[in-house]
């Protein structure tokens, strides 16, 4: 076997992986999969947020691939797996595995932009009714949802800022449940805020340094606790500045 071509197909799943929201230790898991479906016995691999190494033995030279953008795409994570599992029961070949990979790499969102926010929208108006918020503020929760979230979504790509979207996106949905408020249109502004910023709470984030904890990954856990905190406190500061102005 190439050893060569067996390293970039490890990387690769587990970039992807990791890319698309993936917990570490499956990532990790995952590759060591692979390598060991192709006779490599003694791979390493050490993953964290923002970065994969990757060994074929302890005496083998390391390879390090950069995880710069990170995304929620568990579709692709399905895909990865699925590949994984193929190539444990040998059912595909090394360079059919790379292949199907890269394919994997270069699809879109399996969801797009219009059919998210859409999805924002409706997550929203139905968050406030279950916060026990009132029928006449599930339209104002809809609309400042949709904007909150496509302000995320828009200023994610022009923006390098971290946590400057997420509060910028709080601070337009508590705008404009006020507006909505002032106009009579609307009951309960706590309610509409609650349900209208629940889209853009950090939930798989949390969930994924939960998860890492309990495998033993402190350094992933602990660093992807804190981004989801952080994450966290831009929305609650940007609906606070809100609560100042008015």
């Amino acid at each position: 076997m190439d050893e060569k071509k067996i390293t970039n197909v490890c990387l690769l799943a587990g970039k992807i992986m990791l890319q698309s929201g993936a917990e570490t230790y499956r990532v990790e898991d995952t590759m060591i999969r692979i390598a060991l479906a192709f006779g490599v016995k003694k791979a390493q691999s050490h993953a964290t947020p923002t970065g994969i190494l990757f060994s074929m033995g302890e005496t083998e030279p390391t390879n390090f691939v950069r995880i710069v953008e990170r995304s929620t795409d568990l579709h692709k994570v399905t895909q990865v797996n699925s590949v994984s599992r193929n190539i444990s029961n040998g059912l595909v070949t090394l360079d059919d595995a790379s292949q199907q990979l890269q394919n994997i790499e270069s699809q879109v969102h399996a969801y797009p932009i219009n059919l998210q926010i859409i999805a924002a929208c409706l997550a929203s108006g139905c968050f406030t009714i279950m916060f026990q918020g009132q029928w006449i503020d599930f339209f104002p929760a809809f609309i400042a949802g949709g904007i909150g979230y496509s302000a995320m979504v828009f200023l994610h790509q022009i923006v390098e800022i971290r946590f400057f979207a997420e509060f910028l996106a709080s601070f337009l949905i508590g705008l404009v449940a006020f507006l909505f408020i002032y106009t009579g249109i609307g009951a309960e502004l706590d309610k509409i805020i609650i349900g209208s910023v629940m889209p853009l709470v950090p939930g798989l984030l949390i969930t994924n340094a939960v998860r890492d904890l309990m495998a033993g990954h402190l350094v992933s856990g602990l660093s992807k606790g804190a981004e989801a905190f952080l994450t966290a406190f831009a929305i609650g500061a940007g609906v606070a500045v809100i609560f100042l102005i008015i």
